[in-house]
């Protein structure tokens, strides 16, 4: 699971090209208008190699697939069994002063697969996230916060650091390889 907000499109580009083509099922929540959701993921999923898709209600999570929360007016998060893992998108309430929430994203993590997952946090403004990568931690999950040399803005992984929710504080082009070792 992946949490992002300003400077976040660009430092998932550099994140996703390294992304294998097998790879785990992955989630991303980026701070973004509705608008350009689409956008977005289409423009990622011409950089990576595994397939780039906006997340839509009650899709099974499948290898080889990353899933791109749509931007306004929804949360994405994980649901179902470690099993048979599905996406959910819900029209809560804002949580950290956002929808879709990294909060929430990780936080549906933690409930549905506990420590068995990966969370990163990458460049941002405020909080969102810090406070669901440190639940991901205390479940035993493998967590990462972008440093603040490689940040646009280092808000939320550094209010994730102070925490002390995040395993590695790593520039953004070792990410991927931490992330991925971690997911093996």
């Amino acid at each position: 699971a992946i949490g992002s907000s300003t400077g976040g499109v660009e430092a998932l580009q550099v994140l996703l090209r390294d992304w294998p083509e097998d790879c785990p099922p992955t989630m991303i929540v980026q701070h973004l208008n509705a608008n350009f959701s689409s956008a977005v993921a289409r423009r990622l999923d011409s950089v990576c190699r595994a397939r780039v898709v906006v997340a839509e209600p009650d899709t099974r999570l499948q290898q080889g697939h990353i899933y791109f929360a749509p931007g306004g007016d929804r949360h994405l998060m994980v649901g179902g069994t470690p099993d048979t893992l599905r996406t959910k998108l819900r029209p809560d309430a804002p949580v950290s002063g956002h929808r879709p929430s990294v909060d929430v994203l990780f936080q549906s993590v933690v409930d549905t697969v506990g420590g068995d997952a990966v969370g990163i946090l990458l460049t941002g403004m405020g909080a969102d996230g810090a406070k669901g990568l440190l639940a991901l931690a205390q479940a035993g999950a493998l967590t990462i916060a972008q440093d603040e040399a490689s940040c646009t803005v280092f808000g939320m992984p550094r209010a994730a650091i102070e925490l002390g929710a995040a395993r590695y504080v790593a520039p953004l082009e070792r990410i991927a390889s931490h992330a991925l070792a971690g997911a093996a």
